[in-house]
């Protein structure tokens, strides 16, 4: 029947449901907001508040999709700056210390990956003990202060302080990762791994190794969006990220429609995810709501998000099944 393909063609839109309420949370505001919401200003602002969300989202949903979780991503975003101050303080060029901070969250992703895999330690256990630890460095490397970020040259203005730059960072970041997700063998065995383990080692592919490179992906993107947000600010704060980015962006994974037990997932939706949560700490805001209310919020559409998530999924596998029966 052409309705029931039509159908089951925007069904099968992962990212359809979060889009249509992305959209929808944008049009009220802009109907109920007295003050500018529809400014570039105001856009700007949203974009402040996405991009982080976005870029650390983007390596959780590989994590996620696999069946793991990283817990210390909010504080590799912490940490990430600093280290990168200890390379340019003691004469690495701006750029040579920045990749060295990237280098240096790599390994902490493939620390987190090596214990979870060579030990076989729960992801949760592993990456909690992990966030402390860095958490306690960061404090540790920058005496417990802000320190001021360098403020001049092309790196400075490529990597954050520049208009703009960090949102069209998150766009480069989330494109390249779908990408990867959807179009790359390591995508498709990132998938096996989540939705099916026992199957996807039985056919060959090495799930360890998957894990760990994804446990290197989720820190080292979450490394980069700490440097690109605090050379934005100006500065670096050992007090920024911790639980909360990571609450934040793995809130956006799970309203963009990342299972939580793994196997699907995409980044796309991630984004999505991130920008509703963007547009509505900003309507918020400017309508005057108390900000108290906005964990509310972000409770109430977690609970929505994975309730949709599950009746779209059983709509699915409905309409396939109708599909093939036809």
């Amino acid at each position: 029947m052409p309705g029931l393909a039509v159908l089951s063609g925007w069904v099968r839109v992962k990212e359809l449901s979060i889009l249509l309420v992305t959209v929808a949370a944008g049009i009220y505001f802009s109907l109920t907001t007295s003050v500018g919401f529809n400014s570039v200003e105001n856009y700007h602002t949203i974009a402040q508040y996405v991009a982080p969300w976005a870029i650390v989202a983007a390596g959780q949903v590989m994590l996620l999709i696999c069946g793991e979780i990283d817990l210390s991503a909010g504080f590799v975003f912490t940490l990430s700056p600093f280290l990168l101050m200890v390379f340019y303080n003691n004469g690495a060029p701006l750029f040579v210390a920045l990749l060295g901070a990237l280098v240096l969250s790599a390994v902490i992703g493939t620390v987190n990956g090596l214990i979870r895999t060579v030990f076989n330690v729960p992801a949760f256990i592993t990456t909690l003990g992990m966030a402390f630890l860095l958490q306690g460095l960061s404090l540790v490397i920058s005496g417990g202060s802000p320190v001021s970020a360098p403020s001049t040259g092309w790196v400075v203005t490529w990597f954050g302080r520049g208009p703009w730059t960090e949102f069209v960072w998150a766009l480069l970041i989330v494109a390249a990762m779908q990408v990867l997700l959807s179009t790359t063998r390591f995508g498709i065995y990132t998938q096996a791994t989540g939705g099916n383990p026992i199957g996807a080692a039985e056919s060959g592919i090495r799930t360890n190794r998957i894990k760990v490179i994804n446990f290197a992906l989720s820190s080292t993107l979450a490394g980069f969006a700490g440097i690109l947000q605090g050379t934005r600010v100006g500065s670096y704060d050992p007090t920024n990220g911790g639980f909360n980015t990571m609450f934040f962006a793995v809130a956006a994974a799970v309203i963009g429609g990342t299972a939580l037990f793994g196997g699907s997932g995409t980044v796309v939706g991630a984004f999505l995810g991130a920008l509703l949560l963007g547009i509505v700490y900003d309507g918020f805001n400017l309508t005057g709501i108390n900000a108290s209310a906005f964990p509310v919020v972000l409770g109430l559409a977690i609970l929505v998000a994975m309730l949709l998530n599950v009746y779209l999924s059983v709509l699915r596998s409905r309409l396939g099944s109708s599909r093939g029966e036809s």
